[in-house]
């Protein structure tokens, strides 16, 4: 029985693939750190894909392959998914997740600090029209910006755990991470080339929009 919002939306949106399960237990199984998505967000990006069915996207943390399997399986045919990660241990679960799923051919993973990959990305041409942030927090401004750069018209920028365990509004908490989530929702409020919210769901979502020009 649900006891308050959170609990309700887990008991009637919360359910979880059993192969989506099996990852978890392979990222536990790999020593990984147990932080992907939970079910409920990942029912909300596999929606916002299949809404703007995006040719590109640019995932910014690919962990253990979770958000991945959500990401590439909403995608239509001509879809594909480019995954930023640190490190090559993660990277490599990731990928033997997406073959596992399937998915093996929509997903192409880059190897390093996302931001150095992204501006190598911006620099060869490359556009996207959907993103993923679930990385590490302290870098989520930057990532914005180069969200934005790479960003095609209409693209939806989505960032996980913008709440921080509710730790945003409290102005006494002066954690890195906390201080800089807070900068990223301000940017995301309030760039004028961007139409965003936070959305209460789980650990925070913050989504926005890039502007077509006018």
């Amino acid at each position: 029985m649900a006891t308050n919002h959170d609990d309700y939306i887990h008991l009637l949106f919360g359910s979880e693939d059993p192969l989506l399960q099996e990852v978890n237990e392979r990222i536990k199984a790999n020593g990984m750190p147990s932080i992907s998505v939970k079910p409920e967000v990942g029912r909300l990006l596999s929606i916002l894909v299949k809404m703007r069915n995006p040719r590109h996207v640019l995932e910014i943390g690919a962990l253990g392959g979770y958000s991945g399997i959500i990401l590439a399986g909403a995608l239509g045919k001509e879809g594909s998914l480019t995954s930023l990660e640190l490190e090559q241990s993660y990277a490599t679960v990731a990928h033997s997740n997406l073959e596992k799923a399937g998915l093996k051919e929509k997903v192409k993973y880059v190897i390093g600090p996302a931001l150095q990959n992204m501006e190598s990305l911006y620099n060869a041409g490359q556009r996207y029209d959907f993103f993923f942030i679930d990385a590490d927090k302290v870098n989520y401004p930057a990532y914005l910006d180069m969200a934005i750069k790479l960003a095609s018209p209409g693209a939806i920028i989505a960032a996980d755990n913008t709440l921080q365990g509710d730790r945003v509004f409290d102005e006494t908490i002066k954690d890195d991470n906390v201080e800089a989530i807070r900068e990223f929702n301000l940017k995301m409020a309030n760039d004028e080339r961007l139409e965003s919210i936070i959305l209460p769901l789980c650990d925070g979502l913050t989504v926005g929009r890039v502007k077509e020009a006018e």
